[in-house]
């Protein structure tokens, strides 16, 4: 803006987006231009970006862990008693920084201070306790400081006694309760860095616009923006490293995650609504992998691989399983070597240290690799040898039970996260057959991963809609949101009634007085939240599209979702009642059927244009264009070279550019994409009407009710008396 007052001369030499170093696309793909969308081929000068709503899995992050015990120390009991209000049938969690310190206070007294003769004559079951309580000891004590976002305890009563206090009543005491210690899942200093470039991107690539495009846009109050995550740690700092490449924001994560980052709980979490159809296909999987079945049974054919039942699971499962065993059983072995030094220095340690304080900023996602660690030869970040003794021994542990002789296919999962952990953040520790191991846990993970959400199309797209269902339902009215308020503003616009914008200007003349200031009449948008809005007056602008407004709506959540949607998208052709082809063209799903992994950062966009030559009523009027990410790319990882060497350096591998869900050229209106999702989603009556604030700085309440009014959903609830 100075340099065009000042010295125009100059400011045309200014590139119009920022410089960057962005990784190559999977495909080509047209440059972005101010109008039309550039992935999707070019649909003239009259297209206008409305909406850009993304769906984006966390960034890279440690293995999640879980250990599982029985107490029946009385320590334990009565802390389990303290924070569950004195309740011997209930069960309590322990979260908070005072509550984990009582905890490791308790567990320090427990712990042997020595390690058992594993020649003596103790209990197998009190030798495995007592490494169990050290392992909780070990845990608790990670990384200096507490954090209930990454470490969280469950005590759950299991057996009661009956006592006779001294006047006479009779109360029940537990006498034996589960613990289970969930930590882990922490997000690294390289899905920070991939979050922070992802949103950089986002900036530089998806808004096309004048100038610097989007900040442009941010700035002058004509880009609404939100952003939603799930209630897991490593998915609130994913959002907020992500929103800080979007804005060019300097400082720390913590301010932003504060200010810019909504949970969402009910929407982004949880698989509960699915939980019995899932358990189903784990079943039906651990059926065909460990009984050498090497077909399924199959309702498509070789033409359509991604209709096959069971789809990607490799004929030789049930050999690769055995080798998977093996080879666990060998890199256990090399840690637990590694893992016996450092226990003995932590039994050194005096039973009253205090953990510091909690320390947020430290907590929450490291900005650097911790050099001095790998120089010294320990894992990276803040785990130690005996965590990662404990990590491999619970799977090796899990994967096969030698007694029973019987595998669990649902750890193969985690032992190719812990594989790709370790190849890719604790290569300079050399253990030898891990790349073997991954090689072997990848290929079983391809086809295990994606079937967990459905073995066959109908399955996976029935599973995909109980977990996404409150998303889905979101999405549409966030695209309807977005297509009533272009009306509303298209129609101002070709008003030229005087007597109009007379009644419009006396209605605001006190909001514009006011520029930028909140709209006391309304406070609450058409997300249901309570904030401060700020729009641009046309009156006032001195930019070049006034009128021009972009909604912008970012969900971060987990892989379960990301497959949920997918699933929706590229199967909702096969709902009975809806006569239309697969959203998603037929190369994309070749494509997809290919892509056994959505990865760290993966992520699904949708993006409205509006053709503002075509009549309002028309459907071509509102574009979708679909596109999609597998995120994190592996493949580097996998090769040797420089470029293999910078990467294990770096700790961080690159996220793969978008790749396109349609024909180039196909035309998918709004109309189209809302018949075809809207079997699957929330009802949009579920979801309470509220006022849209999106245009409040400019717009007369009465045109505000009026486009309330023109609101659907609306007058739904109103019918229904809601």
């Amino acid at each position: 803006m100075l340099l065009d007052a000042k010295a125009p001369h100059l400011s045309s030499a200014i590139p119009p987006t920022l410089p960057w170093k962005v990784n190559e696309l999977v495909q080509p793909s047209e440059p972005l231009t101010r109008q039309g969308s550039g992935i999707n081929g070019s649909f003239g000068d009259s297209e206008e970006l409305r909406c850009v709503i993304a769906v984006i899995r966390h960034g890279d992050r440690t293995p999640k862990q879980k250990v599982k015990l029985k107490i029946t120390e009385e320590k334990l009991l009565n802390l389990m008693l303290k924070y569950n209000g004195g309740r011997p049938r209930s069960e309590t969690k322990l979260k908070s920084a005072v509550q984990l310190q009582d905890l490791l206070d308790a567990t320090r007294m427990l712990v042997p201070r020595t390690r058992p003769d594993r020649e003596s004559d103790s209990e197998a079951e009190d030798v495995e306790h007592a490494e169990k309580l050290r392992q909780v000891k070990a845990v608790l004590e990670e990384g200096g400081h507490f954090s209930g976002i990454y470490r969280k305890v469950q005590l759950k009563p299991l057996k009661w006694v009956k006592v006779t206090k001294g006047n006479g009543e009779v109360e029940e005491q537990p006498v034996e309760a589960l613990m289970v210690l969930k930590y882990g899942g922490v997000l690294t200093h390289a899905g920070r860095k991939q979050a922070e470039e992802l949103g950089r991107y986002f900036r530089n690539k998806m808004y096309p616009g004048e100038g610097t495009g989007l900040l442009r846009l941010h700035s002058t109050y004509r880009h609404d923006l939100k952003i939603y995550s799930s209630d897991e740690g490593r998915v609130q700092m994913s959002a907020a490293a992500f929103a800080k490449g979007l804005l060019d924001l300097e400082g720390q994560l913590t301010p932003i995650l504060v200010s810019l980052v909504s949970k969402d709980y009910s929407m982004l979490d949880g698989l509960e609504n699915a939980s019995s159809e899932m358990k189903e296909a784990k079943a039906w999987l651990n059926e065909i992998i460990t009984s050498n079945a090497n077909t399924v049974d199959s309702n498509g054919s070789p033409e359509f691989p991604w209709m096959v039942d069971g789809a990607g699971l490799p004929p030789n499962a049930s050999e690769l399983l055995a080798n998977l065993v093996k080879l666990t059983k060998k890199v256990t072995k090399q840690v637990r070597l590694l893992a016996q030094d450092e226990n003995e220095k932590l039994a050194e340690r005096s039973l009253y240290d205090v953990i510091p304080p909690y320390d947020q900023a430290t907590a929450l996602g490291k900005t650097n690799i911790d050099v001095d660690r790998i120089a010294a030869g320990l894992p990276c970040g803040s785990e130690g040898f005996l965590l990662m003794y404990a990590r491999w021994k619970k799977l090796e542990t899990d994967l096969y039970n030698e007694r029973k002789e019987r595998f669990d296919i649902t750890q193969i999962p985690g032992v190719y996260d812990s594989c790709k952990y370790d190849l890719l953040h604790n290569a300079h520790l050399n253990l030898e057959g891990l790349h073997e191991l991954f090689k072997v846990a990848q290929m079983l993970a391809d086809g295990v991963i994606p079937n967990e959400y459905g073995i066959s199309p109908k399955q996976k797209l029935k599973i995909g809609s109980k977990i996404a269902r409150r998303l889905l339902g979101k999405l549409l009215i966030d695209l309807r949101n977005t297509r009533e308020e272009a009306i509303t503003v298209a129609e101002l616009k070709n008003n030229h009634d005087h007597s109009l914008s007379i009644n419009i200007e006396k209605e605001d003349a006190e909001a514009k007085s006011k520029l930028f200031h909140k709209n006391d009449e309304i406070d609450q948008d058409d997300d249901d939240d309570k904030e401060t809005k700020y729009r641009l007056d046309p009156k006032y602008a001195n930019v070049k599209t006034p009128e021009r407004h972009v909604r912008t709506r970012l969900y971060f959540t987990s892989e379960s979702h990301i497959h949920s949607l997918m699933n929706v998208l590229r199967y909702c052709n096969l709902e009975e009642s809806l006569q239309e082809e697969s959203l998603v063209c037929r190369n994309a799903l070749e494509r997809l059927c290919k892509t056994k992994e959505l990865d760290y950062m993966s992520h699904i966009v949708l993006r409205m244009f509006e053709n503002t030559e075509v009549a309002l009523e028309d459907p071509k009027r509102y574009r979708i264009e679909l596109t999609y990410s597998r995120g994190a790319d592996l493949s580097p990882l996998e090769k040797k070279g420089s470029a293999a060497t910078s990467l294990h350096q770096e700790h961080t591998l690159p996220i793969m550019g978008p790749e396109r869900l349609q024909e180039i050229g196909s035309y998918l209106t709004l109309e189209t994409m809302e018949e075809m999702i809207r079997p699957f989603a929330m009802p949009a009556e579920d979801f309470p009407p509220a006022t849209p604030a999106a245009f409040s700085g400019y717009f007369s309440k009465s045109v505000l009710d009026r486009l309330v009014n023109l609101w659907p959903f609306h007058r739904q609830a109103s019918s229904l008396g809601k």
